[in-house]
């Protein structure tokens, strides 16, 4: 029987189309972390300080880790780069438990590659979205192809060009509800732009969801429980 208890241990992975010195001031700058890291809170910028200041150790080159035994490294050369984030522990990856750290390094990975690989212009303004449903009614709110990465996670980029992360609790094709998220990352969006984007996903997010929420900058960040 596995002990759930324990931290589970995992290995989450991408390579991106940057050198290896500006992906380590990506994971390093806070200024940098914000256009990447989480999504937009009121919290956020306190959240990003605590983990990769106040907390983290660095090590050479280009690593660094926290208390839980986790671990973030850099890899690569001037052209192109791998950021790697590990946990170990007794025992090998079991990929059908779920682990809220390990899910919420899928997803920001994700979007970490978008800003390094598109360099979109402009400061990052997020949607949060909660709620619960299937993986596969959350992939009807943007047409196209989805990509996964692990069994919980997909993302795409929709016709304009913003990055969508779905992330849930179920396996991604998984029949039954449960909880799902998705961040919306847009870039150099005026108020007006932003807003008529929030409202649109709030009538999409609604139709698709059980008890749904919507988070931006100027709300509480929701439980993660």
């Amino acid at each position: 029987m596995t002990d759930q208890r324990r931290p589970k241990p995992y290995e989450v992975e991408v390579s991106v189309d940057a050198g290896r010195d500006l992906t380590w001031e990506a994971v390093t700058q806070p200024d940098v972390l914000r256009q990447w890291f989480g999504w937009d809170y009121d919290g956020l910028d306190a959240e990003i300080r605590q983990i990769f200041v106040d907390e983290a150790t660095l090590w050479a080159p280009e690593r660094m880790g926290w208390a839980d035994g986790s671990t973030l490294e850099v890899s690569g050369d001037d052209n192109r780069a791998r950021v790697r984030v590990t946990r170990g522990g007794p025992g090998p990856a079991d990929p059908e438990r779920y682990d809220a750290i390990e899910e919420g390094w899928r997803a920001f990975l994700i979007q970490l590659r978008f800003l390094l690989s598109r360099r979109p212009r402009g400061p990052r303004r997020t949607l949060y979205l909660t709620g619960e449903t299937t993986g596969r009614r959350a992939r009807t709110l943007v047409a196209g192809d989805w990509e996964r990465f692990g069994p919980r996670t997909a993302w795409t980029i929709d016709g304009d060009g913003h990055l969508i992360v779905l992330s849930s609790r179920q396996p991604m094709d998984d029949p039954a509800a449960g909880r799902t998220e998705i961040i919306v990352s847009t870039y150099g969006r005026d108020d007006a732009a932003f807003q008529a984007l929030n409202d649109e996903w709030s009538k999409r997010w609604d139709s698709v969801a059980t008890n749904p929420i919507l988070t931006t900058a100027t709300d509480p960040s929701p439980s993660n429980a």
